[in-house]
């Protein structure tokens, strides 16, 4: 598993095209080569960016899940709506296709975030309103989901 570090800021040209930071570049280097997987969030309007290998990790939770029922087709449905395989160019940009770009709101300034394994890829605006948003009950929620972790070894949270 890949554990990616860092928010990036980045403009996308015309096209759709991203130029992905050196630092963010680096951090990739083992799996540029794989190619990655592009597909809208859940559950935010921003689109997340799945190394070869996490997405393959990903579909084979996702195969598990019995066909035959309704709510699982639903999901897998769902779930895989628009993915889309991309890859780096020559120059190291990143094309984001249009049904992917309109979904996430992306016209010019974006802003890359890491999400452990992951990077989303989001309209800036829509990004800084999103960690404004959050920010409000972000102690709350850091309780609520982390509280409860405890360190095997030393038995501190």
């Amino acid at each position: 598993m890949i554990n990616l570090i860092g928010t990036y800021e980045c403009k996308a040209d015309v096209k759709g095209r991203l130029m992905l930071s050196v630092a963010l570049k680096k951090q990739l280097s083992p799996v540029l080569q794989e190619g990655f997987v592009l597909k809208r969030a859940v559950f935010q309007p921003c689109l997340e960016l799945y190394p070869m290998q996490e997405w393959n990790d990903m579909m084979q939770k996702v195969s598990r899940l019995n066909r035959f029922r309704k709510k699982n087709n639903d999901f897998i449905r769902r779930f895989t709506a628009g993915v889309k395989i991309v890859e780096l160019d020559s120059s190291g940009r990143l094309l984001i296709p249009n049904d992917l770009q309109k979904f996430a709101g992306i016209t010019k300034e974006v802003v890359l975030s890491s999400a452990v394994n992951i990077i989303e890829i989001w309209d800036k605006e829509r990004y800084e309103k999103a960690i404004d948003d959050a920010t409000v009950d972000f102690g709350e929620l850091a309780e609520q989901v982390m509280g409860n972790v405890i360190d095997d070894e030393d038995g501190i949270s």
